[in-house]
C-alpha cells in the first residue's frame, strides 16, 4: 500500500464512520477502485489502524462527557452515569454476540462484494429517509430503547448498513432526542472497536513491519483528522435533521454500485 492510498483510505475511514453513509461500504468500494492487492494480514493490520484512530477522534471530542461518566462511575450508586454505562453495555451486547459466533460467516460477506454494499447502500438511505422525517422529542435512551439500538448496531456488521446511520436512525424512529441519539451512537461504538482492536493485537494476526510505518502512520492520523471533523458535523446535522442529504447519497452511491458489479 502506497503513501497516498494510505492516505486516501485513512479518510474515508474518518468521514465514513461518523457521517451516516458506511465506513465498511466505502472502504470496499475504494479498494475494488484501487485494485485491492494487499495480502489479508496487511489489510487488517491496516484496518485495526484505522479503527483505532476514529475511536481515539470519538474519546477526543466526547472527552468531556466521558470523564463525567468515569467520575459517576466511581462514586459507586446507581445515578445518572451508573445508568448511562450500563445501558452502554447493553447496547454492545448483540453486537458482541453475532460477532464471535458469526465471525467467518460475517467474514465473507467481504472482500469486493460490491452489489451487496450497493443494495445495503439502499437500505441506509431508506432509514435515513425515515428517521429525517420522524418528529423530535427530549426523550432519553431508555433500557429497551439499549438493547433495540444494539440490534441495529449489529446488524450494520453488514458492508453497506451505515452504523451511525442505523443506531442513529433506530434511536429517533423510537422518539430519542436527535441529540442524544448522536450522542449515545457514537460513545456505544467506543467499547467495541478497542476490544476489536485489542483482540486482533492479543490473538497474533497483527504483526507490524517496518516498511508499513510510513504509511499506516498517515492512515492514523488522516483518519484521526477526518474522524475529528465528521463527529463534530455529524452532530450538528443530526440535531438540524439533515440526514435526508445522506439518504440521497447513499441511494445514488448504492445504484452506482449495483450497476457496476451487474455490467462491468
Amino acid at each position: 500500500m502506497d503513501l497516498l492510498e494510505a492516505i486516501i483510505l485513512g479518510i474515508i475511514q474518518g468521514l465514513t464512520e461518523f457521517l451516516p453513509v458506511s465506513s465498511s461500504g466505502h472502504l470496499e468500494l475504494a479498494k475494488a477502485i484501487f485494485g485491492d492487492t494487499s495480502v489479508p494480514q496487511e489489510s487488517l493490520t491496516f484496518t485495526v489502524v484505522l479503527h483505532a484512530a476514529t475511536a481515539l477522534s470519538t474519546i477526543v471530542v466526547f472527552r468531556k462527557e466521558i470523564a463525567e461518566i468515569f467520575r459517576g462511575l466511581f462514586q459507586f450508586k446507581w445515578n445518572e452515569e451508573m445508568q448511562f454505562s450500563v445501558k452502554i453495555i447493553l447496547s454492545m451486547i448483540p453486537a458482541v454476540v453475532i460477532g464471535l459466533a458469526f465471525e467467518k460467516e460475517l467474514e465473507s460477506f467481504f472482500g469486493g462484494k460490491i452489489l451487496l454494499v450497493g443494495f445495503m447502500l439502499l437500505i441506509t438511505a431508506v432509514l435515513l429517509l425515515l428517521a429525517d422525517k420522524a418528529k423530535n422529542t427530549n426523550k432519553s435512551v431508555s433500557f429497551k430503547n439499549a438493547v433495540i439500538i444494539g440490534i441495529s448496531q449489529a446488524i450494520a456488521m453488514l458492508p453497506g448498513i451505515s452504523r451511525s446511520g442505523a443506531t442513529i436512525s433506530t434511536s429517533v424512529l423510537l422518539g430519542v432526542d436527535r441529540t442524544r441519539a448522536a450522542r449515545f451512537s457514537f460513545l456505544m461504538v467506543v467499547p467495541l472497536i478497542l476490544g476489536k482492536v485489542a483482540k486482533d493485537i492479543l490473538s497474533g494476526d497483527i504483526n507490524f513491519q517496518s516498511s508499513e510505518i510510513i504509511p499506516l502512520s498517515a492512515g492514523f492520523i488522516a483518519a484521526f483528522i477526518s474522524g475529528l471533523l465528521a463527529c463534530t458535523w455529524m452532530i450538528a446535522l443530526v440535531k438540524r435533521s439533515k440526514l435526508s442529504y445522506f439518504s440521497l447519497y447513499c441511494a445514488i452511491v448504492g445504484l452506482i454500485a449495483i450497476g457496476y458489479s451487474l455490467f462491468f
